[in-house]
């Protein structure tokens, strides 16, 4: 997944820039969110992507500020659980939303059932209802981008725990912005000492729409294999975007808002509104950033 979306085959592209472009594709492939990939082998694996790491672990108080932050749980070939990514309750506490990269690879081809995996949270783990997995891809569509890189999985049963408000972020601006954000990563990072993670840092720069109406925020927070769905919230603790995938990993780069950038997607457009499908009658799942 490049700069501009999904990589298309025959279009220009300059050295530095096919290389950012293959690092955010390794970014977002399925494989390279699992505990024991790449990063274990690297020698300076506790690294980051910025000169500056600031991330903390998390603590009880910051769980009950950043409501419904769980991690996704997926079985290996022979049977092990290993925790694959983040994945938030939203809205409702039956609702987990997710990235579509864990299921999916960036040509849409099947890379992981999800009956092989669970949701926990609050120490406790649930299963997903049977065929409840909506992808954000559109209908016809042959890459997974950035934009479109998001799935909503009903559970089984609720789960015993407050889910995230929904908000919408359609309000803030497109381009260059100097946005205050925290990173909560609730399934940490592979070059992180911890098992979870949070980080304040920065949206540099909003992209025009793209799939589905939402925009992609290119942002300076340290990011690791595992760090796939952490949700970025606003200074009043708000859900305004979930992560998707980042360049080079370890590099310890400057940010570069074309070359060297993490990229979440915001809480607006479709995933906006297949979340609000998922709430209940009577339900309240919020409101808009100002």
């Amino acid at each position: 997944m490049g700069c501009g979306g999904a990589w298309r085959p025959g279009r220009r592209t300059s050295p530095g820039r096919a290389a950012a472009l293959l690092a955010l594709l390794a970014a977002i492939a399925p494989g390279s969110i699992a505990p024991g990939s790449i990063a274990a082998a690297e020698p300076g694996r506790l690294a980051a992507l910025y000169p500056r790491d600031g991330r903390r672990d998390l603590t009880g108080p910051d769980l009950d500020r950043y409501k419904g932050a769980g991690v996704l749980w997926c079985r290996r070939t022979d049977g092990v659980p290993q925790k694959a990514a983040a994945a938030w309750l939203v809205a409702d506490p039956s609702t987990v939303v997710l990235n579509a990269h864990n299921f999916r690879d960036r040509r849409l081809e099947v890379t992981r059932s999800v009956a092989d995996c669970y949701f926990q949270i609050g120490g406790r783990n649930y299963d997903f209802a049977p065929d409840s997995l909506r992808l954000g891809v559109a209908s016809g569509a042959q890459n997974l981008h950035i934009t479109d890189d998001w799935a909503i999985l009903r559970l089984a049963q609720p789960a015993d725990a407050a889910p995230q408000p929904l908000y919408d972020a359609s309000a803030l601006p497109t381009g260059d912005v100097a946005l205050p954000v925290t990173m909560v990563s609730p399934a940490g990072h592979e070059n992180y000492r911890g098992p979870s993670s949070l980080e304040s840092c920065t949206i540099r720069r909003i992209d025009p729409p793209s799939e589905g109406g939402i925009r992609r925020a290119r942002h300076d927070c340290n990011d690791g294999y595992g760090g796939s769905g952490s949700g970025l919230f606003d200074e009043a603790g708000r859900l305004i975007a979930m992560q998707s995938a980042s360049s080079v990993m370890n590099a310890k780069n400057a940010y570069d808002a074309e070359f060297h950038h993490g990229s979440a997607l915001l809480i607006e457009g479709d995933l906006r509104a297949a979340l609000l499908r998922e709430v209940p009658a009577g339900g309240a799942p919020a409101g808009r950033t100002p």
